[in-house]
């Protein structure tokens, strides 16, 4: 990554036209190539960008007596828009070498749900037992398939916000799923951390099972594995 901190204006020319007139500015360039411009408030979002795949050309605006002048800087898309940084003055140029990030890592998300609640699957009801995680079908994975103290089996979605569209999901897995002899009937649970009231509603017009998840609960959970008493 490229980090110059500069007296410039910029100029964007393409489907729209805008202008950032002279001001001292945060220019960075990627690796990916992308190029952003940024003023010292808004947080993370840019006062003007191109995204990749776009390319910098460190050129000249000519107008200078020689045919010199100020450094321009002209990044282009594969649309032909570009993006025009006129240096007036550089006050710190410099690169770093980042390498490959390993990413977010959100604590409580929906793979972390799911973990826990295979873990303690009892959090479903009493005598509830694990067939698999993430029981493959043809239109994706259901996330848990158990069954329930009468040996019947339960397909559980899980999701961290309950929504309408989680109930639809769910809804397509148990369509599926009750087509074959050797697992129907299937039966669901929609679990999620909150479930908003039209997803309830939903849910238990199609005689769906909601239940709302306590994630700090399930990871405080004990697990009953290798205990002696």
């Amino acid at each position: 990554m490229r980090l110059v901190i500069a007296r410039c204006r910029v100029d964007y020319v393409g489907r729209l036209t805008s202008h950032l007139p002279t001001a001292r500015r945060l220019l960075l360039i990627k690796a990916d190539g992308s190029v952003s411009i940024h003023a010292d408030d808004r947080a993370y979002k840019p006062l003007n960008w191109m995204s990749p795949p776009c390319w910098l050309v460190e050129t000249s605006d000519g107008a200078g007596e020689d045919g010199g002048g100020s450094p321009l800087w002209v990044v282009t898309n594969k649309a032909g828009e570009e993006l025009r940084i006129t240096i007036e003055e550089i006050e710190h140029d410099s690169s770093h070498e980042l390498g490959v990030d390993p990413g977010l890592m959100k604590d409580g998300v929906e793979a972390h749900l799911q973990e826990l609640l295979a873990e303690h699957v009892e959090t479903l009801g009493e005598g509830y037992t694990l067939i698999r995680r993430e029981y493959m079908t043809a239109i994706g994975p259901v996330d848990l398939l158990c069954r329930n103290a009468d040996g019947a089996t339960v397909a559980v979605e899980i999701k961290r916000r309950g929504e309408i569209d989680g109930v639809e999901q769910l809804t397509r897995y148990l369509e599926l799923l009750n087509r074959d002899p050797l697992l129907a009937p299937v039966s669901g649970v929609f679990a999620a951390q909150q479930i908003k009231p039209q997803a309830r509603t939903l849910a238990t017009d199609r005689g769906i099972r909601c239940l709302v998840l306590d994630y700090e609960a399930l990871r405080g959970a004990e697990s009953t594995e290798f205990r002696l008493f």
